[in-house]
């Protein structure tokens, strides 16, 4: 019973280190990136829904599949935002940047201002599988003034390792894909 208490302490002390050291990494996507090529100003305001994403993107922690019906969640790598707002964020910032315009601004606000064109996007796979980073996307164009619409699919692969650093960098670059077909979809509009 007296080894009992004095290993009891160390054994909960010990526990209790291995809780704390524990430590976690932070990755976010939401830093858009400068366009190579700026498309003219059109003057036109642009509202940017929010983006729907996978329920497996509104966790924390980082999500990989091991197969196409199963996922794991990495617990020490985390997002450090909700994705659904960081990349509605990065394509606000990314056609902000495209357009050399400030007015391009999350959709729906008040009624005193209403865009010319609001955009819609609804991402159904963006997850590393393999050796490959995957993201499957639906989007529209839309003329609120004139309720002409335009939709499309996007979808992509992009090569990538097997460490996270290389996961979120190949997320990073599938989603700047992304955000540059966009972009083209709204100089086409």
């Amino acid at each position: 019973m007296k080894l009992m208490k004095i290993f009891l302490p160390l054994i909960v002390l010990f526990g209790l280190n291995g809780c704390v050291s524990s430590t976690s990494s932070y990755y976010i996507l939401s830093v858009a990136l400068q366009p190579q090529k700026i498309y003219p100003t059109q003057r036109r305001v642009i509202g940017v829904e929010k983006v729907i994403v996978p329920g497996y993107l509104y966790k924390r922690e980082i999500a990989i599949a091991d197969s196409p019906s199963h996922i794991t969640l990495l617990g020490t790598a985390q997002w450090g935002e909700d994705l659904d707002s960081g990349l509605t964020n990065r394509l606000i910032g990314y056609l902000q940047k495209k357009f050399n315009q400030p007015d391009v601004y999350m959709y729906p606000w008040g009624i005193d201002k209403q865009p010319d064109i609001k955009v819609s996007v609804h991402v159904t796979r963006f997850i590393a599988q393999g050796d490959s980073v995957y993201l499957d996307a639906t989007w529209s164009v839309e003329s609120v003034k004139i309720k002409k619409r335009v939709s499309r699919l996007f979808s992509t692969k992009v090569a990538t390792k097997s460490d996270v650093q290389s996961i979120v960098h190949s997320m990073d670059a599938a989603f700047a894909q992304f955000e540059e077909t966009v972009a083209v979809g709204i100089k086409n509009f």
